[in-house]
């Protein structure tokens, strides 16, 4: 499913949370002795996919899917607990914090939340700066704080602003601001995680065009995590579909919104509503959704909803198959 010459290759990749919290929790008794017992949910569950140099690839599905999870996973805020990561056919999966440093500069990201992102203490201008200073991409303070100056008006941002804190800007200019802060160190892949969901819908294709915009001028690759379905159809190439952790589907973007194969990916298109169309056609699921599965959790997480279940998919967990060029799903209806 994923090839060589990708810029970025995800293969089985698989990050675990204890759902035991504190010291005394995880210990039970069981046949009469105190055991020691921890339980894991599977944040997210073998997920492979592969993103070429110059792509937009977008991970859409519902909140609590695992799509940040998997992002941050992916640029090492979180560990992985199985599967690997290359950037640039180089494993980076479980290589040092020193070793790591030059993929960590190639990999940036953009967090949802504008709010919270920027540190409040320091100026516009410092937080640009000092990633640059950081990775040593400058010789001295003033070459650092030129190139800074050089993103910051790149995204919007203009030269008498730079010595302003964040509180001071209102929530779309944090944003491009953020951006900037990203671009400071010259990455080849971002991960824009919701990087337009916590800003009004007036600012939001601002923002966006700037990102492809950014995207042309420095020729950048993108993970773009989303909710917005119509957003997603905007800008990507590909797209990945998650269901509790699990990649449901993958492939172009007009295969998977003119072609949705998987009954779940099906689920999600038809609740978005279409103007001057009925949206009595839209798929309803009655049964409610599982909880997060546990490590030990056998079948297919979207099974007791799903429409086309069989047994098999019960008991065994299905594995992306490819059904047309390079479009997969997860689904044993389509092994026959």
């Amino acid at each position: 499913m994923v090839s060589g010459g990708s810029l970025l290759e995800v293969r089985g990749l698989t990050k675990k949370f204890s759902l035991t919290k504190g010291f005394l929790s995880s210990w039970v008794i069981r046949d009469g002795k105190i055991r020691k017992e921890r339980k894991f949910v599977n944040a997210v569950n073998r997920v492979s996919f592969a993103i070429e140099k110059g792509e937009i690839f977008s991970l859409v599905g519902e909140s609590g899917c695992g799509k940040t999870t998997t992002a941050r996973t992916i640029v090492r805020l979180y560990e992985p607990d199985d599967g690997m990561v290359f950037f640039r056919g180089e494993n980076v999966t479980n290589i040092g914090e020193k070793n790591f440093r030059p993929y960590r500069r190639k990999m940036q990201m953009i967090f949802q939340n504008p709010y919270s992102s920027l540190n409040p203490r320091h100026s516009v201008l410092q937080i640009v700066t000092q990633p640059i200073r950081l990775h040593g991409l400058a010789s001295s303070k003033s070459e650092a704080e030129e190139k800074a100056l050089f993103y910051l008006e790149r995204v919007g941002i203009l030269p008498e602003q730079v010595d302003r804190y964040p509180h001071q800007f209102s929530g779309g200019q944090r944003q491009r601001i953020s951006i900037a802060r990203a671009l400071a160190v010259s990455p080849e892949f971002i991960v824009a995680d919701e990087p337009v969901s916590a800003l009004d819908v007036s600012i939001q294709a601002q923002i966006l065009n700037l990102l492809l915009d950014l995207k042309k001028e420095f020729d950048l690759s993108y993970l773009f995590i989303a909710h917005d379905l119509s957003v997603v159809r905007h800008v990507s190439d590909k797209v990945g579909v998650m269901y509790l952790g699990s990649l449901m589907e993958y492939g172009p973007c007009d295969s998977i919104f003119n072609d949705p194969t998987h009954p779940y990916t099906q689920t999600l298109l038809s609740a978005v509503p279409v103007l001057g169309k009925r949206t009595m056609d839209s798929v309803v699921l009655t049964e409610e959704a599982l909880s997060a599965p546990t490590e030990d959790f056998k079948g297919c997480v979207f099974a007791h909803r799903c429409k086309i279940k069989e047994p098999r998919c019960l008991i065994e967990t299905p594995v992306l198959k490819e059904i047309g060029p390079d479009h997969f799903v997860a689904c044993w209806y389509y092994e026959k």
